[in-house]
């Protein structure tokens, strides 16, 4: 049997009745699979820390550690990949639930049939083939594309500074486009890899108090230059004695730019107005502008990845997405308001008492 791998696949079964296993053993061994046999969950799990297995065949009713236990440690297990699991119970009433929140990705039935088991097998082993291709993908992207896009940049900085030699004017600024078009593709390469981080749980965050009309400012004095050449009046208003909050502060950051950012961005005339308060429990800011609107149809998905706008002026459709990761990994909240041809309001909540990471 051919498999999504040019290898044999690695499949550990974990059966505490030795009949199944020689059953499971004879199935896959016919799919030209290497087949590796225990008998109790905490062999298993052993067993995973010396070699990780391409998929694991999981019996649910098993004496000590059953599997849904099984399962629920190998995915707790931040240091381990994706590894399938298929659960085989021999009981109607075992919970496909519980079994599917332990981590389970897929359910048999005893007595197993072969020609399913193998099919079965077949399906995961092609889900993890197709994970891993993506895992592939996040490290090309991280190695492959983004040493040379900083390389690249460094010396067209060294250009511009006339580390070669004086350029002639038509010379430099075309030097200034490539270097504000190669900026732009690491930005995008940069997101794209931050929301790969979140999407996985990988995002490592620092939760420490931080002043938050200090960051204000600094947000501020980035985005006026491109507010003045709009002539769009940008605005802060913060109320008084704001205490500190507990965050990330250089993704609580990233959040501010972005909104105030696309407000700017979608605003022709008029202002956009940064505002900051407090309660008892949570930190409110709010972006509001007098730009073009979002409709109704564009806000219900506007927090979607990749879902861009209708207007020309639409970018990548991460921006919003990575917000909402943000806000979200902060136990916080965002919210839209918007009327077409009137303008939008964005509001972030964040608690005050931030509970332990």
């Amino acid at each position: 049997m051919i498999t999504p791998s040019s290898k044999p696949q690695r499949i550990l079964a974990v059966d505490d009745n030795t009949d199944n296993l020689f059953l499971l053993q004879l199935a896959l061994e016919q799919e030209g699979h290497e087949i590796t046999l225990v008998d109790n969950g905490q062999a298993a799990l052993a067993e995973i820390e010396i070699q990780v297995p391409d998929l694991i065949l999981l019996d649910v009713m098993m004496p000590g550690m059953d599997g849904y236990e099984v399962a629920r440690r190998i995915r707790q297990n931040q240091k381990l990949p994706f590894i399938p699991v298929l659960m085989i119970t021999a009981h109607d009433q075992s919970s496909v639930i519980e079994g599917l929140d332990a981590g389970a990705d897929e359910f048999i039935r005893k007595p197993v049939k072969v020609d399913e088991l193998q099919a079965r097998v077949r399906s995961l082993l092609r889900l993890k083939h197709s994970i891993d291709q993506r895992e592939s993908f996040i490290h090309c992207l991280t190695h492959d594309l983004r040493t040379p896009l900083l390389a690249v940049d460094r010396m067209l900085t060294l250009v511009e500074q006339g580390a070669f030699g004086e350029s002639s004017d038509g010379v430099k600024e075309a030097i200034r486009n490539i270097a504000q078009s190669n900026q732009y593709l690491l930005s995008m390469l940069n997101m794209l890899l931050d929301v790969y981080c979140y999407d996985v749980g990988q995002k490592v965050l620092s939760f420490v108090p931080f002043d938050l009309p200090e960051l204000v400012q600094a947000v501020v004095q980035e985005l006026t230059p491109l507010a003045q050449d709009q002539e769009i009046d940008l605005q802060v208003d913060l109320a008084h004695d704001l205490q500190q909050i507990r965050g990330d502060r250089l993704e609580i950051r990233r959040v501010l730019t972005n909104l105030v950012g696309n407000a700017l961005k979608f605003t022709d005339q008029g202002c956009v107005r940064l505002g900051i308060t407090q309660d008892d429990q949570w930190t409110k800011i709010e972006i509001k502008d007098t730009g073009i609107g979002i409709s109704l149809e564009d806000q219900a998905r506007i927090f979607e990845r990749f879902q861009q706008g209708k207007h020309l002026r639409s970018g990548s459709g991460l921006g919003l997405y990575l917000c909402y990761q943000i806000v979200q990994s902060h136990q916080g909240r965002i919210e839209v308001d918007s009327t077409l041809g009137e303008g939008t309001t964005f509001t972030v909540y964040l608690p005050l008492d931030l509970n332990d990471q």
